[in-house]
């Protein structure tokens, strides 16, 4: 990979990511501001809650929608069964979603999840989270497609008219009183669907250029739904249980506090993630040869080091103000706690870049294997470190388990098979 292709690349990826990034500030910012600590962990909760219908709706296949249709975007014959194969599991796991979101509404114990909120209200939101989430999916695939096919502009409209509607929707609900603040968050990509589905269109991502197929490729989607779909509904649940689990032992105000800073390394990892996807994914999944395939990975993962340090460094020493001004005035007890959560964001980051490498390869149990790790040992480092480290339990969990995960992708990178393409 050139290096003026790469900073070329990334520089216009960067500019879609930050508008992003700079919209769910804002909304994040707006929802800590109206809510508080202990209102914006109920809000933290049900954004755990949507990203898991999100992964059980698409079946979390984004990175297969990107690294397929990049690799057969010049095989027409073979790119159509493999669009409509990815667009019937979608669609399948769309209806599942939607009848187990009904269920959970009756029959779920919500007021153990959620503290503080009438049930009448969760129960709306959670319904009116069922089209919010079919929307963001169908979002996502869009953006995702419009990756593989190296259609960047396309990519970066979606992104960044789909983050600003997003931010929009959300303070216009709750401002004009039209929808609760957890139905506005459940409901906020309905408008960037449309658009999506209008731009992704023009792009060539038809409905009509694989419906006509008799075929359909299904069996290849099967690697890349396993890798996304585990982390993509495990993560979620855990945090729901280590939220829960730190509002029964310290109070809720403690488990917002953690909230807030889960969304501070939210703004930085999404950056990081956001390029990767955009400038690693295609790449390595067009690579057929393992001297190019290590060559990009090492000159990438060295660029993402040194800015990840870079961006820690910077955050750590202004941490009071990036509380404060990311937050508000009442998370201000987060600057005590927030160093560790920094280290983990700074190997955090080379795990993004190391984990993508093996999307691309398929290596499914390899990349299955940590992730699940990674889960598990966060969430039961938590529960674990209460008796030393108290309510700072999260954050030290946090950066030993990336630490641990950085350190076993390198190991498992350097034993990497081409037996899977």
């Amino acid at each position: 990979m050139k290096t003026s292709g790469f900073w070329k690349q990334s520089a216009g990826s960067a500019v879609a990511t930050a508008i992003r990034i700079v919209c769910a500030f804002v909304t994040n910012k707006f929802l800590a501001s109206v809510m508080g600590p202990v209102g914006f962990a109920a809000v933290g909760q049900l954004q755990n809650l949507i990203s898991f219908g999100q992964g059980t709706s698409s079946l979390a296949l984004q990175n297969g929608w990107v690294s397929l249709t990049a690799r057969y975007k010049e095989k027409e014959k073979e790119l159509g069964p493999i669009w409509r194969g990815g667009f019937r599991l979608s669609v399948y796991a769309s209806l599942a979603t939607a009848v187990f979101f009904a269920l959970f509404a009756f029959l779920a114990p919500l007021e153990s999840v959620f503290p503080g909120v009438p049930t009448r209200l969760l129960q709306a939101a959670i319904l009116f989270a069922i089209p919010g989430i079919i929307a963001l999916s169908v979002t996502t695939i869009c953006q995702a497609v419009m990756n593989g096919l190296s259609d960047y502009k396309r990519w970066a409209s979606i992104t960044i008219i789909s983050s600003v509607l997003n931010c929009v929707w959300v303070i216009a609900m709750v401002q004009t009183h039209s929808l609760s603040v957890l139905s506005a968050v459940a409901t906020q990509s309905l408008l960037s669907c449309v658009f999506a589905i209008w731009n992704a269109k023009k792009g060539g991502f038809k409905y009509k250029r694989f419906n006509a197929l008799l075929s359909s490729n299904t069996r290849i989607w099967r690697g890349y739904a396993l890798m996304g779909l585990v982390p993509m509904v495990l993560t979620p649940a855990l945090y729901m249980f280590v939220r829960s689990f730190l509002g029964s032992q310290f109070g809720w105000d403690a488990a917002g506090l953690w909230q807030g800073a889960v969304r501070i390394s939210d703004f930085f990892n999404v950056g990081f993630s956001s390029v990767l996807g955009v400038v690693l994914l295609p790449r390595l999944s067009a690579a057929v040869a393992p001297e190019e395939f290590h060559r990009t990975l090492r000159g990438l993962l060295l660029r993402v080091m040194v800015l990840a340090g870079i961006a820690v460094g910077v955050l750590f020493l202004l941490r009071e103000y990036v509380v404060v001004f990311a937050l508000s005035q009442s998370f201000l007890p987060l600057k005590e706690l927030i160093s560790m959560q920094f280290v983990g964001d700074f190997f955090k980051a080379g795990c993004w870049c190391l984990g993508l490498a093996l999307v691309a390869r398929k290596e499914t149990v390899a990349f299955l294997s940590v992730e699940i790790g990674a889960d598990i040992l966060f969430a039961g480092l938590t529960v674990l470190g209460t008796s030393f480290f108290g309510y700072h339990s999260p954050f030290v969990a946090y950066a030993i388990e990336n630490i641990i995960c950085f350190g076993t992708l390198l190991i498992l990178l350097r034993r990497l098979s081409w037996k899977n393409l």
